[in-house]
């Protein structure tokens, strides 16, 4: 007998705020950073630190920011969500159920869940919608969701996307609209920046004893594969190479770094001076951690990094646009949940 359910796919991003104001923006502070994998100290420590320190200190600072991005119709990273949510439905067709989910706030895991009790699955493919992965991001979505699940009677079959850092599709995704800039305009060097996480997180992996030790910087390999320094390594490695961009001109580098405990280096904001101490001028910057624009595109890397970089010297800034809901991300998905690939025509994307 063959089963004739439906296959649940649960996309996750990482959250946003209900609105910019100060008092949603603090709430999603308390959610986000009061998960263990995130913030990985004693509960009582992290409750103090949350709720006494950094919530009430960043909310009212943070919701300014908050409001640089708002659009009329919300947050960003919501919006591109619903249309990848949207799209990715259409691909797929009506064998599929599609929902969107935020790690934190909403629309939440828990209600997506909730809504596909109703229909009679027979699979369900979640699918954190971060690249590369790590414990704060994937692995939080992995312990939502099996939190969940343990207390349903009937589970269906469960599988999870744990990274997609070098899947053909992503890389060209990406490729395709830094070419775009390339074309248009002559660039000195080459950044790719990721978000950072505090180097404690990486000597928790199981798998490596030192990330200097697994040569997570220069190579992707079994050792290392869930090495997040090393799945960034290898994402810049894949696109540079995509885009024709010798090994020379460009750099990693790590962003949005919280607190006073060290976080993976090199930060980005030392780069930048350090490119502009020697002459570089023009800069075209990248932000593969990210699949949709948000605060940490648009206002750290897009506005914040450009007015660093022209203080010390340098002169274009130019950041390269999120994949949002760009048709080749939308395959990348397609490709991710159905483990088959979408054939479509070969594109050569290589900048002389």
């Amino acid at each position: 007998m063959s089963k004739t359910g439906k296959t649940g796919v649960l996309i996750v991003n990482q959250g946003t705020p209900d609105s910019p104001s100060v008092p949603d923006v603090r709430k999603y502070l308390r959610e986000f950073l009061m998960d263990e994998r995130v913030i990985d100290i004693p509960y009582m420590n992290r409750w103090a630190l949350v709720n006494l320190i950094i919530a009430p200190t960043r909310a009212p600072k943070s919701a300014k920011v908050y409001q640089e991005v708002w659009t009329s119709n919300g947050s960003p990273l919501k919006i591109y969500g619903y249309r990848v949510e949207e799209l990715l439905q259409k691909a797929l067709g009506k064998d599929y159920v599609v929902k969107l989910a935020m790690r934190y706030q909403s629309p939440s895991i828990e209600e997506a869940m909730e809504k596909f009790k109703g229909h009679h699955l027979s699979k369900i493919v979640i699918l954190p919608l971060y690249p590369q992965y790590a414990s704060a991001t994937t692995g939080s979505v992995y312990q939502k969701v099996m939190d969940l699940v343990s207390n349903w009677q009937v589970i269906p079959e469960i599988r999870f996307v744990n990274s997609f850092l070098d899947h053909p599709k992503f890389i060209e995704a990406f490729a395709e609209l830094g070419k775009k800039h390339m074309l248009a305009a002559s660039y000195d060097h080459y950044v790719f920046t990721y978000h950072g996480l505090p180097e404690r997180q990486l000597h928790k992996n199981d798998s490596i004893t030192s990330c200097e030790h697994a040569n997570c910087t220069t190579s992707y390999n079994a050792t290392n594969q869930f090495c997040y320094r090393a799945q960034c390594y290898e994402t810049s490695r894949l696109l540079a190479e995509k885009l024709g961009i010798a090994e020379e001109h460009y750099t990693v580098s790590f962003q949005s770094r919280l607190g006073n405990d060290p976080w993976i280096k090199p930060y980005t904001d030392d780069v930048i001076q350090a490119l502009t101490a020697k002459g570089i001028k023009r800069v075209l910057a990248f932000a593969p951690s990210f699949v949709a624009d948000c605060l940490e595109t648009t206002v750290e890397v897009g506005r914040e990094y450009k007015e660093l970089f022209e203080e010390n010297g340098g002169e274009i800034w130019q950041l390269v646009e999120s994949l949002n809901d760009s048709p080749l991300w939308i395959e990348c998905l397609q490709e991710l949940v159905t483990e088959n690939p979408v054939v479509a025509p070969a594109k050569v994307l290589r900048v002389a």
